[in-house]
């Protein structure tokens, strides 16, 4: 097959080119207004008791679980007529939007609960309401709103905070750092590739291949969204992925490309020669990669299944791009792959011959991997040592969903959130709710539960329809709207972070406490505690398909039983050491300063469930790239233990360079998420670039060559029934002893070298 592929692209380049160039421009405009289709939400599904509780209260008691602050602040104090009148005015405008509903001012709510609306400096007061919608249509409508209602005059500023404005704060800024974010990483990529290649010519192939997966991502994502719900966050997760494959791909089979023509062969017969080599491994890497992004899809929110499908489309644009459209530009390009060598100037200019071909076994590679075998069992007693050592702290690992305190101070919804924690008596956004559905119950029953409820530590206040209860007495007259025909619910003020392992314990005090009927909790606490738990639910089955798919194409690819199991547990190893880094520097916050970001001692569960699954794949890009060298190696030379340790040296010998260089350009690509004004964006992209680099630095240059010395022929045993399987369905490279490549010509057809074979197991 990709022989075939190999050999159209090669006689037919400019159709090639020509159909990839008109794919690119219909993707692009199509892709275009991907962004504006796609939601903020998809962290939670209908079946949770939190998300349960507060449909009861939004179909029932509308306006009752309020979702938008408006926080107006005056230098004149929360009372002057200024304030009075902007607290009239933005009352006023929220009335005119049909989706708005139980709109409390401070300025017009019952003074006995006014107090709860007022700042305890005096000079801020609020505006709560409800804007119904699903958490996509939340975010734009918030969006529209506070564009109409946000201002600062006359020494009064109105701001709009809340669940409903925090998604919506989040949607722009993930935008503004789509843009930002590609344009840093290509220039650097572009740099990072001359650097490597020396030749502008061929460091501009994988930055063509790069734009083109782009265009192709966005056009995926653009019709994603008409057949599913797509999350906000897969535009930049994705786009960023398709880059940084493309890139990868496309630097492993030019790196191969040019080794061929060195080798002697013509621009064609190198062509299909580094298609059926270097491009069999990136059609590897790209199962690989795609399954493990496939594994999303058994979680029920469809922000993990927006990964899951979007994912899967990228990783295919990528390499389909890499081992067909970059195919034909090489063939185009020729022996000027190598033209407009940078490096030959500036050799000139500090009056520095050129260096001289070394051979592989000369090289420093070879030599550092050499070193390393020799002292094989200490190097990986240690090294499996130290990267435990860096995984320990993700066993004190603590998950939580994401707030305002994600988005930078600047942001006007985390303004809101920093004064409803230090200002006020109690954090609207943070009220957990009590809903006894269908009860017909008495007052009495009602005012009982709410007074134990009071009494929990940290509780300022329960407001229920028998009345306000503070510490377990009645404070005040009950609120309107409590009770009816359907049911009740009762309000529950907390003074705790909602997020925090607090915020759990006091959940569970409330659970605990016998309630009149059948109650479910909502608020932030309950929606943080269940969506965890069904993230948590599915993770098992993900691993086991990711595990199992991997060993799988793994066995296929290399017909060993050890080297799949091999490397899925050093893969597992890496991760371990990365999650417990980004515990210490995001959830323990001690990078908080330099990252600027705001530590709230959790992690979004979200971030490394998706840095696993793309990561994982990421670092298998480069095991399977150096697996297939080594047995490439391996199959050339003596089935011995000298011939194992001498196909593991040579494999990192011709590869180091290579996966080195990829694995500092996908850095590069992922590390430019950290430039985001979101904190969760940024621990995924440091997270997938800190898992890359020490997958291509500490486990292939030190732990993957140490134990493949330690195994030595055991690599590449297998059972006599597997490896009977092996023959008989196991993938191996397309290559015939004599094969005649044609090139469309304007003479005709004409022969041009023959490739020469693999060798054979």
């Amino acid at each position: 097959m990709l022989t075939t592929l190999a050999r159209f692209a090669a006689a037919r380049p400019r159709v090639v080119l020509g159909i990839a160039l008109l794919l690119m421009l219909l993707c692009g405009l199509f892709g275009a207004t991907a962004q504006s289709h796609m939601k903020s939400g998809g962290f939670v599904t209908e079946d949770l008791d939190s998300v349960r509780a507060g449909e009861f209260i939004t179909d029932h008691f509308t306006g009752g679980d309020p979702n938008y602050v408006l926080l107006i602040r005056a230098e004149d104090g929360v009372d002057s007529a200024a304030a009075k009148a902007a607290g009239q005015r933005v009352t006023d405008q929220l009335r005119t939007y049909p989706e708005v509903s139980g709109i409390q001012s401070y300025w017009s709510t019952r003074p006995d609960l006014a107090q709860a609306l007022r700042g305890a400096d005096g000079r801020s007061g609020l505006v709560v309401a409800s804007i119904e919608g699903d958490d996509g249509e939340l975010s734009e409508r918030a969006a529209k709103i506070s564009a109409v209602v946000q201002s600062s005059d006359e020494g009064v500023t109105v701001q709009a905070g809340g669940l409903a404005a925090t998604f919506a704060d989040m949607n722009a800024q993930i935008s503004e750092d789509l843009i930002v974010a590609e344009a840093i990483a290509l220039p650097l990529t572009a740099l990072l590739l001359i650097l490597v290649f020396g030749s502008v010519v061929a460091a501009a192939l994988p930055v063509a291949i790069g734009l083109f997966a782009i265009a192709a991502a966005m056009g995926i994502l653009r019709a994603l969204t008409a057949i599913t719900d797509v999350s906000m966050y897969a535009l930049n997760m994705t786009t960023a992925l398709g880059l940084a494959l493309a890139i990868d791909y496309s630097l492993f089979i030019v790196s191969r490309y040019r080794e061929e023509l060195d080798r002697g062969l013509d621009p064609a017969a190198a062509v299909v020669r580094s298609i059926q080599t270097a491009g069999r491994t990136v059609v590897y890497s790209a199962l690989v990669v795609a399954l493990s992004l496939a594994a999303l899809a058994v979680f029920p929110q469809y922000f993990f299944k927006s990964f899951a499908y979007a994912g899967m489309a990228v990783v295919a644009a990528a390499a389909g791009a890499a081992v067909i459209i970059l195919p034909a530009i090489l063939v185009l390009v020729g022996d000027r792959v190598n033209a407009l060598d940078l490096r030959v100037p500036l050799r000139r200019m500090l009056g520095r011959p050129a260096p001289a071909e070394r051979a592989p076994e000369r090289s420093l590679w070879y030599r550092w991997v050499v070193g390393v075998m020799k002292r094989a069992a200490p190097v990986a007693v240690i090294t499996t040592i130290g990267l435990l050592l860096l995984g320990s702290p993700f066993l004190s690992a603590h998950f939580g969903y994401p707030d305002d305190r994600a988005l930078t101070q600047s942001a006007p919804s985390r303004q809101v959130g920093d004064a409803l924690r230090s200002d006020f008596s109690a954090d609207l956004g943070a009220s957990a709710y009590a809903v006894l559905p269908e009860f017909h119950g008495s007052q009495a029953e009602i005012g009982a539960y709410a007074a134990a409820l009071s009494k929990v530590a940290d509780v300022p206040a329960v407001l229920s329809s028998d009345g306000v209860y503070v510490n377990g007495l009645r404070a005040a007259a009950a609120p309107p709207g409590m009770s009816g025909a359907e049911g009740a619910f009762l309000s529950i003020g907390t003074r705790l972070d909602p997020y925090s392992t607090a915020g759990k314990d006091q959940l569970a005090e409330f659970r605990a406490i016998p309630a009149p009927g059948d109650v479910l909790f909502g608020g932030a606490a309950a929606l943080n505690q269940d969506s965890v738990s069904a993230i948590a639910d599915r993770l098992p089955l993900a691993g086991a398909l990711i595990a199992v798919t991997t060993l799988l194409l793994l066995f296929l690819f290399t017909g060993s039983l050890l080297l799949p199991v091999k490397a899925l547990l050093l893969n597992i190893l890496s991760l371990a050491a990365t999650f417990g880094a980004m515990v210490w520097i995001f959830q323990d916050g001690h990078l908080s300063g330099p990252l600027g970001f705001t530590p709230t001692g959790k992690l979004d569960l979200a971030m490394p469930i998706l840095m696993f699954s793309l990561a994982f794949g990421a670092s298998m890009d480069y095991e399977v790239f150096l697996l297939s060298r080594i047995r490439e190696e391996w199959l050339a030379g003596e089935k011995t233990a000298a011939g194992n340790t001498h196909a593991v040296a040579m494999g990192v010998a011709r590869t180091g360079r290579i996966f080195t260089a990829a694995a500092l350009l996908m850095s590069i690509v992922f590390l430019a998420l950290a430039s985001s004004g979101v904190a969760a964006m940024k621990l995924f992209g440091i997270g997938c670039a800190l898992a890359v680099l020490s997958d291509a630095t500490v486990i292939r240059a030190l732990l993957a060559p140490a134990l493949m010395r330690v195994m030595g022929t055991a690599n590449w045993w297998a059972p006599k029934p597997l490896a009977a399987l092996h023959r008989r369905f196991g993938l191996s490279e397309e290559t015939e002893r004599d094969v005649v490549l044609t090139t469309g010509t304007d003479a005709g057809r004409a022969p041009v070298d023959k490739v020469p074979s693999a060798v054979h197991e």
